[in-house]
C-alpha cells in the first residue's frame, strides 16, 4: 500500500538511491541517507522475508503478536534486567559505549514523520530496523562510519535480500578502493557478505528470547563466524558481554 505521502514502499526508485548514496559517501554520519536508501531499494524484499517469517511456527505466533521492537528496545528498565554474559547484556553495553538507542534510529528512519502504518510488511520493515544494532553486537562490527557498517550492510544484504544494503556496500568499498588503492576495505566487506550467508536466519529469531541468550551461545547456534579480515583492520573490540 501507498502511504498519504504518496510513497510506495514496495517499488525501487533508483533516482533517489543515487541522490542519497552520494550525500552518504560525502557524510557517513548522515544517516538519514541511508534510511531513504532502504525506502527506495528494499521495499520489494519485504513481502518476501515476511513470507519466509510465516513459513515458521515461531514466525507465525511473532506476526500474530507484531510486537513493536523498539518500544522494548527503548526501555531502560528493560534492557537492564538482562542477566552478565547474555545478548542482551552485550547490547547493553553497546548502547552505553555508543550513546545510540532504539528510539533514536526509529526517528531518524520515520523521515516524513509519518504515524506507524498498520500493515504487516511495514511492521516487518520496523523491525528489520529495531535488529540492526542487536546484529552489530552478535557479528562484532563496530558502528563507524566506514568500515563496521560496510560490512554489517553487506551481512544484511546476504540476510534480507534488500538491494538497498548491497548498494550502500558496493558504494562504500568502491570510495575506499578510491582513495586508499588497497582492498583490504573490499574484502572485509565480501567477508561480511559470506558470512550473512552462511550464518542461520536472523530476522526470524525471537529477539526477545535471543536477548536473554549466552552470548558466545547464541553465535554458535547461528552459525556466526569471527570476522577475520575485518577484526584485522580494527583489532579493538568496542564492547563485552
Amino acid at each position: 500500500m501507498a502511504s498519504s505521502t504518496g510513497f510506495n514502499p514496495y517499488r525501487r526508485d533508483l533516482g533517489t538511491a543515487f541522490q542519497a548514496i552520494r550525500k552518504l559517501l560525502a557524510d557517513g554520519n548522515d544517516t538519514e541517507q541511508v534510511f531513504k536508501i532502504m525506502r527506495a531499494l528494499n521495499g520489494p524484499s519485504m513481502p518476501r522475508n515476511y513470507s519466509r517469517l510465516l513459513s515458521t511456527a515461531d514466525g507465525r505466533r511473532m506476526a500474530y503478536q507484531r510486537i513493536e521492537l523498539a518500544e522494548k528496545l527503548a526501555d531502560p528498565d528493560y534492557v537492564a534486567r538482562f542477566a552478565p554474559g547474555t545478548v542482551g547484556a552485550a547490547y547493553r553495553a553497546f548502547l552505553e559505549k555508543t550513546g545510540y538507542s532504539a528510539d533514536g534510529l526509529a526517528k531518524v528512519s520515520n523521515l516524513n514523520q509519518e504515524p506507524i502504518v498498520e500493515d504487516a510488511y511495514m511492521w516487518f520493515g520496523r523491525r528489520t530496523r529495531d535488529v540492526h544494532d542487536i546484529w552489530h553486537v552478535l557479528t562484532g562490527y563496530r558502528a563507524d562510519e566506514s568500515l563496521g557498517e560496510a560490512a554489517l550492510v553487506a551481512f544484511s544484504y546476504a540476510q534480507t535480500g534488500g538491494k538497498g544494503w548491497a548498494f550502500i556496500a558496493l558504494a562504500a568499498s568502491l570510495k575506499s578502493w578510491r582513495v586508499t588503492h588497497s582492498l583490504a576495505f573490499a574484502r572485509a566487506v565480501l567477508e561480511g557478505y559470506r558470512h550473512g550467508r552462511r550464518a542461520g536466519w536472523l530476522l526470524g529469531e525471537d529477539y526477545e528470547k535471543l536477548l536473554n541468550e549466552p552470548f558466545d551461545a547464541a553465535r554458535a547456534r547461528l552459525g556466526i563466524a569471527e570476522a577475520v579480515r575485518y577484526q584485522a583492520c580494527n583489532p579493538v573490540q568496542e564492547w563485552s558481554a
